[in-house]
């Protein structure tokens, strides 16, 4: 396929124009002029050079690779149909649609950005991160560093060791029941060639706790509304967790609060000035 460079620039700044600073989670600040966004805002929500990304507004530069299209339509919180549409006009076939998919929706998108003094995250159905808050990566560490298998929370929960740390040690038996258990769901629903398939596959192969878990076909198992985290700098937090749904592409959006007057309340207002861990 071709790239369409006028159609592109100008689906490009037709999408900015129409996007606003609270849109994003950007302040809006008593001087700006622009309508919209500016080119350097959305260059950086892109991830990518002010330059780079001008250059594709005025019809110039190098053809965007598929990876490239993608951080544009994810940056300029596109639907499926604006990011399939982007995509057709860098000249790339569109990517999967549904549970493979990890392009979040505007909709998920808006409501994290607005949720900067609280814990959140936004994840697959298998647990792989894709999109935390400032006080999501405090509270974790930053999740979305993880690559190949390694992404899924519980892969790692069977295979790192160091990621128990992070869970009060009583609930350990009942979290290796719920990530068998819903990875055990997932791969019912998505198939043998799944890439829920390969991850049973794979834990089936490394851990001998999984491969108990797994023979007992135990499937249904939910956590308890109250998560309990062991930070290595505040101790121990007591989160109540809300869970909100994308049913088109089996994405969730996790929020930890914690009630007012609370020692849990303290702690994770004192988090909020501690700011991030590293994560094992």
């Amino acid at each position: 396929m071709d790239i369409d460079r006028s159609g592109l620039a100008a689906f490009l700044r037709r999408r900015r124009e129409l996007l606003q600073p609270e849109d994003v989670g950007l302040p809006r600040g008593p001087r700006r002029r622009t309508s919209g966004l500016r080119r350097e805002e959305v260059a950086a929500l892109c991830h990518m050079s002010t330059d780079y990304y001008a250059r594709l507004e005025r019809e110039r530069g190098p053809q965007p690779s598929a990876q490239m299209a993608a951080s544009i339509a994810q940056g300029l919180h596109l639907s499926l149909d604006e990011r399939d549409h982007l995509f057709r006009l860098a000249g790339h076939n569109p990517p999967v649609r549904g549970s493979a998919g990890e392009h979040v929706g505007p909709g998920l998108l808006r409501i994290l950005d607005r949720l900067a003094d609280t814990p959140a995250e936004i994840v697959t159905e298998l647990g792989e991160t894709l999109r935390q808050t400032p006080l999501g990566v405090a509270l974790t560490g930053d999740t979305t560093t993880f690559t190949g298998p390694e992404r899924s929370i519980g892969f790692r929960w069977f295979t790192l060791p160091a990621t128990r740390a992070l869970y009060a040690p009583e609930e350990h038996a009942l979290l290796s029941r719920m990530f068998a258990s819903g990875l055990r769901q997932v791969v019912t629903v998505r198939g043998p060639g799944s890439r829920a398939a390969h991850y049973a596959d794979l834990l089936l192969e490394r851990s001998e706790e999984f491969r108990a878990l797994w023979d007992t076909h135990e499937v249904g198992v939910r956590p308890g509304r109250v998560k309990r985290f062991r930070h290595p700098e505040v101790g121990l937090l007591e989160l109540d967790c809300q869970t909100l749904l994308d049913p088109d592409q089996s994405h969730l959006l996790l929020v930890y609060t914690a009630t007012p007057g609370t020692e849990s309340y303290d702690k994770l207002r004192l988090l909020s000035v501690i700011g991030a861990q590293p994560v094992g």
